[in-house]
């Protein structure tokens, strides 16, 4: 591992490559804030699949973008200072640091204070509170308009539960689930479209409530299904390949013999 020192050394490198490249590339100069955001949702993605794989090497990598990313917008904050401007002031990367420090230092009373927690659980619920003591109006504030809906769902749930609004036991957020698939049911043979989207979205919610009782990521979950069934599909395109016969001409129960061998490949 390397030194602190060769790690400032190393950031510090960076930055004098984003310098360059700012002062000197025809693309580098032309980006905004708003420009690169798409960017960096795509590099997020693909950092999170490189964690799913659990592949280092490419973990490395993408966190090497996103940190790129991160000065980039440091880079243009530090080039923003008229009143035009949907920034008010300018920032660089010191004011960026410097800010997550302070509210890292504030929020962790535990560490930095002399507030005692019992466990981690703790932790949460004061975060939680001093954020409302921040100013903040509502515990679910911080979470993103533009999550993808999965996710936010998530998030909420470990937001108010941060709060004490929370289920006690597993058992009733199973019922819940119960409950939800029963009301999906009751729409279904009544055969309203809006209520049925209604229920269906209950019956998900509460699902990933259950999902977080049995500490489980429901997006880590999900996104794992799909590369399973992605892989066993493209086996069972390939097998039908290999008979040259397209899978649209192939029926449910020959296709169903090369799905159970995808089954029990590793």
């Amino acid at each position: 591992m390397n030194t602190r020192q060769q790690q400032l050394e190393a950031f510090n490198r960076l930055l004098d490559i984003m310098d360059d490249l700012r002062a000197k590339c025809p693309w580098d100069k032309k980006q905004t804030i708003e420009s690169l955001r798409h960017l960096t949702i795509e590099e997020t993605y693909e950092l999170g699949d490189a964690i799913l794989n659990n592949d280092f090497q490419e973990i490395k990598k993408e966190l090497g973008d996103l940190l790129l990313h991160i000065v980039f917008y440091a880079k243009i904050g530090s080039e923003t200072t008229d009143s035009s401007s949907s920034l008010t002031t300018g920032f660089d990367i010191a004011d960026v640091c410097n800010e997550i420090c302070e509210k890292l230092i504030h929020r962790h009373p535990h560490i930095y204070g002399d507030v005692v927690v019992a466990d981690e659980e703790e932790v949460k619920q004061n975060w939680e509170k001093l954020k409302l003591k921040e100013g903040k109006k509502s515990v679910l504030e911080g979470v993103p308009k533009s999550l993808p809906a999965l996710v936010k769902a998530s998030r909420i749930q470990d937001k108010v539960k941060g709060v004490g609004f929370d289920w006690e036991e597993p058992h009733q957020v199973w019922d819940k689930v119960q409950e939800e698939l029963q009301e999906l049911q009751k729409e279904v043979n009544a055969g309203n479209p809006d209520k049925i989207e209604a229920e269906f979205g209950d019956v998900l919610f509460s699902m990933i409530n259950y999902a977080r009782f049995l500490k489980v990521n429901p997006e880590d979950a999900l996104e794992r299904t799909n590369k399973k069934f992605m892989k066993r599909f493209m086996y069972l395109e390939s097998k039908a390949g290999e008979l040259g016969k397209p899978l649209m001409d192939m029926t449910l129960a020959e296709m169903d013999v090369f799905w159970e061998e995808a089954k029990r490949l590793p």
